[in-house]
């Protein structure tokens, strides 16, 4: 690991630690509070350690980014005081894992759609469905899932790139607030999203290069960014507005490929008989999407 690599990832420990432990109070914690003079809003060094059950100095090389030799003990009891929900606990795991791997790492998804997967995704003709990367590459798409995200494949963004990518539509196309009504929320859980991955994928140059783009293009990404929030991105009700049919509460499942690792497939499979089904039965024959090609 080069030098520049490894301060990076120190960093990123750092400050994960630090944000995660600054959210919380002694009081939320159960530990008395002494005087009224603190330095920190969220909890010291040393009440994380107390509460880790681990040496002030050994939470503190930790909190300084080295997690190399962490055992999984460790990262449980540190998980535990800084009360982590899964997704920042796999988070803290990637780190830790990331801290010892090699160099050698497995090569992120090489975007290319297996025939048996397109025929699976071109099936579900009544769902609309797309296959992404971490990265929120939309490398596929049914009718139905091209015709539901129209304002995003017809983006003046991707008219000269592809593949469509729906974090720098949200954060670079000002009609992303059209699209996703509830903007904040989009905006908050797709940089929480990309944060996760970059746990997962340390490597991935490609991420690296989406992320330095969205920080210095995008202030609201910048400030997101920041945050050190992480999310797992599985299951939800996604609120939608098309310029044809209108506002869509939609639940949204997103299943992972294991055979493909890196990539998913998301899927919107409304109630039957409820307005967004008979929505997106209007959309299919406004759009005529049984005829459209991904």
């Amino acid at each position: 690991m080069t030098g520049s690599r490894r301060h990076e990832r120190a960093n990123e420990v750092r400050e994960f630690l630090s944000t995660r432990r600054a959210r919380m109070t002694p009081q939320q914690a159960g530990l008395p509070v002494f005087g009224v003079n603190r330095r920190v809003a969220g909890l010291r060094r040393e009440e994380v350690a107390l509460l880790a059950g681990m040496s002030v100095d050994y939470y503190i090389r930790l909190e300084r980014g080295n997690l190399r030799g962490a055992s999984d003990s460790v990262l449980d009891s540190l998980s535990h005081a800084l009360r982590l929900d899964d997704a920042e606990r796999a988070y803290l795991y990637d780190l830790a894992r990331a801290a010892t791997a090699s160099e050698r790492r497995p090569s992120a998804a090489t975007g290319r759609i297996r025939p048996v997967v397109r025929r699976m995704l071109d099936a579900m003709t009544g769902l609309p469905a797309y296959i992404r990367n971490g990265r929120f590459d939309i490398l596929a798409a049914n009718a139905l899932g091209r015709a539901l995200y129209a304002p995003v494949y017809d983006s003046p963004l991707f008219a000269q790139r592809s593949p469509v990518n729906t974090a720098r539509f949200l954060f670079l196309d000002p009609g992303s607030a059209d699209f996703w009504p509830e903007w904040e929320k989009a905006a908050n859980d797709s940089v929480a999203f990309l944060r996760t991955e970059t746990g997962r994928s340390p490597q991935d140059k490609s991420l690296t290069d989406l992320i330095g783009e969205l920080s210095t293009r995008s202030d609201e990404f910048a400030r997101r960014w920041a945050r050190h929030d992480v999310k797992f991105h599985r299951s939800d009700v996604k609120r939608l507005r098309h310029p044809l049919v209108g506002d869509l509460a939609l639940p949204f499942e997103a299943l992972d490929l294991p055979a493909d690792p890196g990539l998913r497939i998301g899927v919107y499979s409304p109630e039957p008989d409820s307005p967004e089904r008979r929505a997106l039965d209007l959309l299919a024959s406004w759009t005529g999407s049984t005829a459209l090609e991904h």
